[in-house]
Formats: structure tokens, sequence, C-alpha cells
């Protein structure tokens, strides 16, 4: 008997104009998604994978061109409808309730000025016939599903006042509240730790079964998906070069990039012995303390704290990385934050070469800024929208006199782009006209070019392909060596 097919695409292709030609991040691509089963969709960054689910959501940005294609949904009574001719209301009736998304970067997706539990409690009033009350009360328990601690705290809480994997599970709480037939979930624990991750994915599989839903699982991340998908697509350049089930895929793949990727895969996972670190601390952290403010009473007064990062003692020695590990919501990025006064510490001292940051005034500050210098874990939202990546690699070359004029500095920023697995043809590019991977990848190349002392790495490579991620933590164990860099590695 054969599978009843819910998602079909056929022969999509989607074109992006440039000074250098016609880009064609898909390139006619032929699949289905059957009801019940799981799909992995594997490949680099830049594949065209985030490209494909945003034509199927009908999301793509105006200035992509649909060159062809058809994708056809069947709904709940087996209609099939063309997505890409339907009209908006029609598409407003699915998305949210027949298909749903959980998009890769959690920051730009939430909306900053409304509160988690508002913007879940939308979605749920939007296609649920239910009163508020209710929706309140489904929207706190699909906090606690997607093991969020505090769920009434997390549902007042505004996306910048959690943690990078927090604003993740808010996502998959939205896009499963209201059990959608289709879910496509882009990268999405990618900004998770392993507790949470396994976590999700066994909610993520408990939906599958109960709802017979039927999920679109995107990702770098070869184990993820070996673990939860059905059969699998592997992309590379916008094209489909192999597809199965996934154990025939990973077992005896056929193409040469398949095998390549699970080689690359095999030696991102092996032990690395350990280097004894020299015997000079760059940076020393005492008692450091980062407190929020909790709940308020009448008066405004308040009466308690979150505790970010509470009586914390260590220290990095030069040249050497230190790891910092644990789960989301435990402080880490807030401890790198403070590290580098990005917020004032409530308690403790942060020395660095010598130095007392708390101490450090004014001018002062010129020197410090560009000797520690922090890789943020979400690319977009650290990018302008509005600036082209080249010169915002080169703004703080000015800013801090690096090359003594522009074309000196065009030249360094041409090879740090390089550096990181891009060209000098992305330098006039947006940052919106990159996926995700190779936002982070421009991320990392502005904070390399003010040749900075300290780096700070926030989940720096947690959006990056296997192979990318051997080359990124390559390029750094490199520039470690030849300049002394010192990390702190979360």
């Amino acid at each position: 008997m054969q599978p009843a097919v819910l998602l079909e695409i056929k022969n999509l292709a989607i074109h992006f104009s440039s000074d250098e030609g016609e880009v064609h991040a898909v390139d006619g691509i032929s699949f289905q998604l059957n009801k019940g089963e799981t799909l992995g969709i594997v490949g680099e960054s830049g594949s065209g994978k985030s490209m494909a689910s945003l034509a199927i959501m009908g999301l793509l940005p105006k200035t992509a061109n649909l060159a062809s294609g058809e994708i056809y949904f069947h709904n709940r009574q087996g209609e099939p409808i063309n997505l890409l001719t339907a009209k908006p209301s029609e598409l407003q009736k699915i998305r949210g309730k027949e298909m749903a998304m959980v998009f890769q970067e959690p920051m730009t997706s939430l909306n900053p000025v409304f509160k988690c539990g508002d913007q879940v409690m939308e979605a749920i009033l939007q296609h649920q016939k239910i009163g508020k009350k209710e929706a309140i009360a489904k929207a706190i328990e699909w906090f606690d599903k997607v093991k969020l601690n505090d769920p009434e705290r997390i549902f007042r809480s505004f996306p910048h006042q959690l943690s990078g994997g927090q604003r993740q599970r808010v996502m998959i709480a939205m896009a499963m509240a209201c059990n959608p037939a289709v879910l496509i979930a882009d990268e999405p624990t990618s900004a998770l730790d392993v507790t949470v991750q396994r976590s999700i994915l066994e909610l993520i599989k408990l939906l599958k079964s109960e709802w017979n839903g039927s999920i679109m699982f995107i990702s770098h991340d070869l184990a993820v998906v070996a673990e939860v998908a059905d059969r699998v697509l592997v992309m590379q350049n916008g094209k489909i070069v192999e597809q199965g089930h996934i154990k025939d895929v990973f077992n005896s793949p056929k193409h040469e990039y398949t095998r390549r990727l699970l080689r690359d895969y095999e030696v991102g996972t092996r032990k690395v012995e350990k280097e004894k670190p020299p015997q000079k601390p760059i940076l020393k952290v005492r008692s450091l303390k980062s407190w929020f403010p909790g709940q308020t009473n009448f008066f405004g007064k308040i009466k308690n704290y979150v505790k970010a990062v509470d009586d914390v003692n260590f220290d990095i020695y030069e040249g050497e990385t230190l790891g910092l590990v644990g789960e989301s919501g435990s402080g880490k990025t807030t401890l790198g934050r403070t590290l580098l006064y990005l917020q004032s510490p409530t308690g403790g001292e942060v020395v660095f070469d010598g130095k007392s940051l708390g101490e450090v005034e004014g001018s002062q500050w010129e020197n410090i800024r560009r000797d520690m210098q922090i890789i943020f874990q979400d690319p977009y939202s650290s990018l302008n929208p509005r600036q082209m990546v080249g010169p915002a690699i080169m703004e703080p070359m000015v800013v801090h006199g690096i090359g003594k004029d522009e074309e000196e500095r065009r030249a360094l920023a041409y090879e740090l782009l390089n550096k990181v697995g891009l060209d000098a043809t992305h330098f006039w590019r947006f940052p919106k006209e990159f996926s995700g991977g190779q936002r982070q990848r421009l991320c990392i190349a502005r904070a390399l070019a003010v040749r900075p002392k300290f780096l700070v790495c926030d989940e720096c490579v947690s959006a990056l392909d296997v192979t990318v991620q051997s080359n990124i933590l390559q390029l750094l164990k490199t520039l470690q060596r030849e300049n002394n860099l010192t990390y702190l590695f979360i």
C-alpha cells in the first residue's frame, strides 16, 4: 500500500539576482512528504535547505525569483492545494493550523515588543475556538512541555530576557500549540544543550505519534537527523544529490558529497588530546555576580532576583581555550557578556591583562574593546540589516586604526572572508542574502578583524554544518597558535 502524500514539491527552482549574475539557491528539486513520516534534509550551509522550506510556507523574500515549481499540500479533507498560487486568505488558514514552522533564528522570529506568552496565545486564539483564559492555560502548559523552567515567568517575559535556547523552545511551543499536520523544523535544536535537545526530540516524536503528524526536519547535525528521520534528502548547491531511507543513505552512501559529510562528522566527534596551558592568567574572575530584577510589589519594589550568575570564580590563561558548558538558561551567555562589561556585574571583579575592568573609565575602554571581542550566539540580530557585510567587517578596523587606508582594509576584509569559507563576491551583500551558517561566519570574520587578545565564542559554531564547523574550529586553533589568542568557548 502506497503511503498517503501530504506535501508534494515538483521542480522547485528559486533564483536571486546579484552583481555576479543569477544565483540558483534552489535548482529544480522534487520530493514529497508522506503522512506520518519524518523527512530529514541535510546539507552544508547555503545548500538551499531553508530556502525550500520558506517557499513551502509562502515566506520567500521579495528579492527571490520563483523560476519554476509547484507545491501541493493535501489538507485534512484530502484536497490538494497549490501553495504557490493560493490566495493570501487561504494561506492564512493553513499556516499555523495545518502547517507550522520552527525557524532557525528565534530572536529575529519572535516579536521583541510582545511578551512570549502573548505571542503563543495569538496563534492559539487565531486557530482554536477557545477563550482567553483557556488559551493562557494552554500556552503555559506548552511552555512546561518544552521543558522551560518556571513557565509562568516565561509567559510574562519578553524575548530579550531569555537565553537563546529558551527562545528556541518558545518558538517550538508556538509552532506545536495547534497540533499541525505538517511541522517544518529548521534547525530546531541547534541552540539547545544536549539534555534539552533530547527532550525536544522526544517531544517532536510524541507529536508525530499522537496526531499522526508529518515532520520536515532540516539540520546540519547528522546525529540528530539519524535519530529522528525515516527518510533523508541530501542537498548540495541547491540540488538534491541523494535521497532514500535513513539507514540506506547513512550506511551505504552513493554520492561522494554524502560520503564527505559523513567523514567530516566522524572526524568532528573524535577526542583530542588536551594541551597544558601557559602559566600566566590573562583573565581573573572573582566572586562575579549578575542578577536581574524578578517580581515587584504594588509600589514597584523588587521582591526577588533572578541570579543568572552567582559567585563565579575562575582564571583563563594566556593562549588557552577554556570551555564553558551547561544547560540553556544556566547563565553561560550572561557570564560571557558580563566578562566584557556589555552588562554591568551586580558584584565581584573581572581583571583583564592586569587591569580591573570595574576601574576602567572613558577613553580607556577603546583599547579594552579592541582586545576583548565576542562572537554572539544569534548572528542575524548581531549584524546591521541595513549595512553590507564588507563595510560591516571594515568598520571596527576604522575605529581602531587597523590598516593605513581603505584599500588595505578592504584587502584585509577579503582575506578574512576567505578564511571563514566565503569569498570576495559576498563583500557587497546584505545579511538577509546569506544563510544562517554563512551569517555566523561573517560574525566570526568581524570579531577577528580587530586582532583581539581574548575572544568569547558564544555557541559560535552551533549554526554551522559539520564541514564548515571543522574548518572554523581549525581556523580558530590556527589563529590561536599564530597570535597567542585566548578563548572562552561556550
